[in-house]
Protein backbone atom coordinates (compact mmCIF):
# COMPACT_ATOMS: atom_id res chain seq x y z
CA UNK A 1 0.00 0.00 0.00
CA UNK A 2 1.14 3.74 -1.10
CA UNK A 3 0.41 7.40 -0.54
CA UNK A 4 1.40 8.64 -4.61
CA UNK A 5 4.02 10.45 -2.33
CA UNK A 6 7.61 9.95 -4.63
CA UNK A 7 10.20 9.40 -2.06
CA UNK A 8 13.41 9.58 -4.25
CA UNK A 9 14.02 8.67 -8.82
CA UNK A 10 15.54 5.93 -9.97
CA UNK A 11 17.70 5.30 -13.06
CA UNK A 12 17.34 2.20 -15.25
CA UNK A 13 20.45 0.65 -15.33
CA UNK A 14 20.05 -2.48 -17.19
CA UNK A 15 16.88 -4.53 -18.96
CA UNK A 16 17.02 -7.82 -19.80
CA UNK A 17 14.22 -9.86 -21.24
CA UNK A 18 13.99 -13.52 -19.04
CA UNK A 19 11.30 -15.66 -20.74
CA UNK A 20 8.21 -13.51 -20.93
CA UNK A 21 9.08 -11.47 -18.08
CA UNK A 22 11.56 -8.58 -17.98
CA UNK A 23 14.23 -8.08 -15.34
CA UNK A 24 15.64 -4.27 -14.08
CA UNK A 25 18.19 -3.01 -12.20
CA UNK A 26 17.37 0.19 -10.61
CA UNK A 27 20.14 2.51 -9.20
CA UNK A 28 18.68 5.04 -6.57
CA UNK A 29 19.31 6.82 -3.43
CA UNK A 30 17.12 4.26 -1.41
CA UNK A 31 18.26 1.24 -2.96
CA UNK A 32 21.09 0.70 -0.38
CA UNK A 33 18.24 0.84 2.22
CA UNK A 34 15.89 -1.46 0.55
CA UNK A 35 15.49 -5.25 1.92
CA UNK A 36 14.41 -8.25 -0.15
CA UNK A 37 11.04 -9.05 -0.64
CA UNK A 38 10.02 -5.77 -0.11
CA UNK A 39 7.10 -3.67 -1.82
CA UNK A 40 7.99 -0.41 -3.95
CA UNK A 41 6.25 1.10 -6.34
CA UNK A 42 7.79 2.27 -9.76
CA UNK A 43 5.78 4.79 -11.92
CA UNK A 44 2.81 3.62 -9.81
CA UNK A 45 3.79 -0.37 -10.29
CA UNK A 46 4.08 -2.28 -7.38
CA UNK A 47 7.14 -4.55 -8.02
CA UNK A 48 9.02 -7.03 -5.15
CA UNK A 49 12.69 -6.14 -4.51
CA UNK A 50 14.80 -9.60 -5.21
CA UNK A 51 18.25 -7.97 -4.96
CA UNK A 52 20.22 -5.43 -3.82
CA UNK A 53 23.71 -4.64 -4.85
CA UNK A 54 25.83 -1.63 -4.83
CA UNK A 55 23.23 1.23 -4.76
CA UNK A 56 20.62 -1.00 -7.42
CA UNK A 57 18.26 -3.33 -6.85
CA UNK A 58 16.26 -5.25 -8.96
CA UNK A 59 13.08 -6.14 -9.61
CA UNK A 60 10.99 -8.49 -12.15
CA UNK A 61 7.96 -7.46 -13.43
CA UNK A 62 5.37 -10.59 -15.38
CA UNK A 63 3.78 -10.36 -18.36
CA UNK A 64 0.68 -9.11 -17.14
CA UNK A 65 2.17 -6.57 -15.87
CA UNK A 66 4.25 -5.72 -18.84
CA UNK A 67 1.32 -5.75 -21.02
CA UNK A 68 -0.74 -3.69 -18.85
CA UNK A 69 1.55 -0.58 -17.87
CA UNK A 70 4.36 1.39 -20.01
CA UNK A 71 6.89 -1.04 -18.55
CA UNK A 72 7.30 -2.62 -21.64
CA UNK A 73 8.63 0.68 -23.00
CA UNK A 74 11.36 1.32 -20.63
CA UNK A 75 15.11 1.26 -21.46
CA UNK A 76 18.59 2.12 -19.93
CA UNK A 77 18.95 5.18 -19.04
CA UNK A 78 15.45 6.27 -18.23
CA UNK A 79 13.89 7.72 -15.05
CA UNK A 80 11.24 6.28 -12.82
CA UNK A 81 9.05 7.47 -9.59
CA UNK A 82 9.90 5.53 -6.43
CA UNK A 83 7.93 5.31 -3.41
CA UNK A 84 8.25 2.79 -0.81
CA UNK A 85 5.21 0.92 0.91
CA UNK A 86 3.64 3.41 3.62
CA UNK A 87 3.84 2.31 7.26
CA UNK A 88 1.34 1.91 9.54
CA UNK A 89 1.52 4.69 11.85
CA UNK A 90 2.42 7.37 9.00
CA UNK A 91 0.26 10.09 7.73
CA UNK A 92 -1.79 9.69 4.53
CA UNK A 93 -0.54 12.87 2.63
CA UNK A 94 -1.23 11.63 -0.62
CA UNK A 95 -4.53 9.26 -1.20
CA UNK A 96 -4.61 5.26 -0.71
CA UNK A 97 -2.91 3.67 -3.58
CA UNK A 98 -1.95 0.04 -4.11
CA UNK A 99 0.35 -0.24 -7.02
CA UNK A 100 -1.99 -1.81 -9.37
CA UNK A 101 -2.33 -0.22 -12.63
CA UNK A 102 -5.87 -0.01 -14.05
CA UNK A 103 -4.72 1.36 -17.40
CA UNK A 104 -2.55 3.46 -19.66
CA UNK A 105 -3.53 6.96 -20.51
CA UNK A 106 -1.54 9.60 -23.20
CA UNK A 107 -0.59 13.05 -22.21
CA UNK A 108 -2.58 15.44 -24.93
CA UNK A 109 -0.83 18.48 -23.79
CA UNK A 110 1.05 20.32 -21.31
CA UNK A 111 0.64 24.25 -20.50
CA UNK A 112 3.24 26.29 -18.56
CA UNK A 113 0.85 28.63 -16.64
CA UNK A 114 4.08 30.46 -15.41
CA UNK A 115 4.23 28.93 -11.67
CA UNK A 116 2.69 25.61 -12.00
CA UNK A 117 2.19 23.35 -15.64
CA UNK A 118 -1.24 22.00 -16.54
CA UNK A 119 -1.12 18.70 -18.20
CA UNK A 120 -4.03 17.05 -19.82
CA UNK A 121 -4.85 13.07 -20.78
CA UNK A 122 -6.86 11.05 -22.23
CA UNK A 123 -8.12 7.45 -20.60
CA UNK A 124 -9.60 4.50 -22.77
CA UNK A 125 -13.61 4.99 -22.65
CA UNK A 126 -14.28 2.46 -20.71
CA UNK A 127 -12.69 3.80 -17.59
CA UNK A 128 -14.45 7.20 -17.98
CA UNK A 129 -16.92 6.65 -15.06
CA UNK A 130 -13.93 6.58 -12.62
CA UNK A 131 -13.01 9.93 -12.33
CA UNK A 132 -14.59 12.57 -10.61
CA UNK A 133 -14.09 16.32 -10.34
CA UNK A 134 -11.77 16.76 -7.87
CA UNK A 135 -10.99 13.15 -7.67
CA UNK A 136 -7.66 11.54 -6.76
CA UNK A 137 -5.82 9.75 -9.23
CA UNK A 138 -2.43 7.75 -9.13
CA UNK A 139 -0.45 9.04 -12.55
CA UNK A 140 3.11 7.43 -13.13
CA UNK A 141 2.60 7.07 -8.59
CA UNK A 142 1.71 10.58 -8.09
CA UNK A 143 -0.56 11.43 -6.27
CA UNK A 144 -2.79 14.38 -7.94
CA UNK A 145 -6.15 15.84 -8.31
CA UNK A 146 -8.59 15.74 -11.38
CA UNK A 147 -9.89 18.67 -12.86
CA UNK A 148 -11.22 19.49 -16.17
CA UNK A 149 -13.12 16.62 -16.72
CA UNK A 150 -14.87 15.74 -19.91
CA UNK A 151 -15.81 12.41 -21.19
CA UNK A 152 -12.76 10.61 -21.19
CA UNK A 153 -10.01 13.52 -20.59
CA UNK A 154 -9.00 15.19 -17.69
CA UNK A 155 -6.61 17.90 -16.30
CA UNK A 156 -3.89 17.77 -13.76
CA UNK A 157 -1.81 20.80 -11.94
CA UNK A 158 1.90 20.46 -11.24
CA UNK A 159 3.66 22.63 -8.70
CA UNK A 160 7.40 23.81 -8.98
CA UNK A 161 8.53 20.98 -7.05
CA UNK A 162 6.79 17.80 -7.99
CA UNK A 163 7.80 19.14 -11.36
CA UNK A 164 11.46 19.43 -10.85
CA UNK A 165 11.25 16.55 -8.02
CA UNK A 166 9.46 13.66 -10.27
CA UNK A 167 9.44 12.61 -13.93
CA UNK A 168 6.79 15.06 -14.74
CA UNK A 169 9.22 18.02 -15.81
CA UNK A 170 10.49 15.17 -18.91
CA UNK A 171 6.72 14.28 -19.84
CA UNK A 172 5.85 15.85 -22.97
CA UNK A 173 2.36 15.36 -24.59
CA UNK A 174 2.33 11.85 -26.81
CA UNK A 175 4.03 9.98 -23.74
CA UNK A 176 1.99 7.03 -22.02
CA UNK A 177 1.55 7.34 -18.30
CA UNK A 178 0.24 4.54 -15.40
CA UNK A 179 -3.22 5.03 -14.18
CA UNK A 180 -4.51 3.98 -10.93
CA UNK A 181 -7.87 4.59 -9.93
CA UNK A 182 -9.27 5.91 -6.35
CA UNK A 183 -9.46 2.27 -4.73
CA UNK A 184 -12.93 3.47 -3.28
CA UNK A 185 -14.43 4.68 -6.29
CA UNK A 186 -13.63 1.64 -7.90
CA UNK A 187 -15.44 -0.17 -4.93
CA UNK A 188 -18.38 2.07 -5.35
CA UNK A 189 -18.62 1.53 -8.87
CA UNK A 190 -18.26 -2.21 -8.73
CA UNK A 191 -21.47 -2.44 -5.76
CA UNK A 192 -23.17 0.08 -7.90
CA UNK A 193 -23.10 -2.13 -11.12
CA UNK A 194 -23.89 -4.74 -9.06
CA UNK A 195 -26.92 -3.43 -7.56
CA UNK A 196 -28.51 -2.66 -11.39
CA UNK A 197 -28.33 -6.01 -12.05
CA UNK A 198 -31.57 -7.88 -12.43
CA UNK A 199 -32.08 -10.35 -9.21
CA UNK A 200 -31.81 -13.77 -10.49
Amino acid sequence: MFTGIIEATGIIASSEASGTNRVLWISSPVSHELKIDQSVSHDGVCLTVDAVAEGMHRVTAIAETLDKTTMHNWKTGDQVNLERCMIANGRLDGHIVQGHVDCTATCISKINREGSWEFRFRIPDNFANLIIEKGSISLNGISLTIFGISRNEFTVAIIPYTYSFTTMGRLEPGALVNIEFDMIGKYINRISQNALQPMG
